[in-house]
């Protein structure tokens, strides 16, 4: 018993056929989507991650339409002449804090104003990456704030790791709670 004959193409029949492969949007993708569509515009203050929240949030295509902008406030007279960080607690209990990461994402909505209209959502980051102890606190300790006209949500974290893989980690776990907060 012989094959059964296969019929002759000119072509691979694979070749034509059509594959959508979907890949799953990153957290940035999903962040700006939101704020689009909920027409707010966000503000972000960082300290630990140097920048890293902004620079992720502005690589997506669109983000002009809702990033108003950031604030790189490494130094505590930063914070305090540009987000409005309490300057006397800074003195007492350092910029490692979970208020000070309140105060600068609630002070950062207003940092980012335009046309007389604070950002509606306003991000921080603070703590310490190390690779030595600060203010008292451990290495990896870190505080994260999303501020929007409901009301502030910051989540405190003690992070593993070197100094990069910390500032990594803040910066997806900066995007997972804007994610819940919006």
């Amino acid at each position: 018993m012989s094959a059964p004959e296969r019929p002759e193409f000119d072509h691979d029949p694979l070749e034509a056929a059509t594959t959508i492969v979907r890949r799953r949007r990153t957290d940035a993708e999903r962040v700006i989507d939101r704020l689009i569509e909920l027409d707010w515009t966000i503000g972000v203050a960082e300290s630990l991650t140097g920048g890293l929240v902004c620079a992720e949030l502005v690589s997506v295509p669109g983000a002009s339409a809702c990033v108003r902008g950031g604030i790189v406030a490494y130094d505590s007279a930063l914070k305090t002449s540009l987000l409005g960080v309490d300057a006397a607690y800074l003195a007492e209990h350092g910029a490692v804090q979970a208020k000070v990461a309140r105060q600068m994402a609630e002070g950062v909505r207003e940092a980012a104003s335009a046309g007389g209209n604070r950002a509606d959502v306003g991000v921080s980051t603070t703590g310490n990456a190390g690779p030595t102890s600060s203010d008292g606190q451990p290495v990896g300790t870190v505080h994260i704030a999303v501020a929007t006209a409901l009301g502030t949500r910051v989540e405190s974290l003690q992070l593993r790791g070197d100094r990069a893989e910390i500032r990594t980690q803040t910066v997806k776990r900066a995007l997972r709670l804007l994610l819940a907060a919006l």
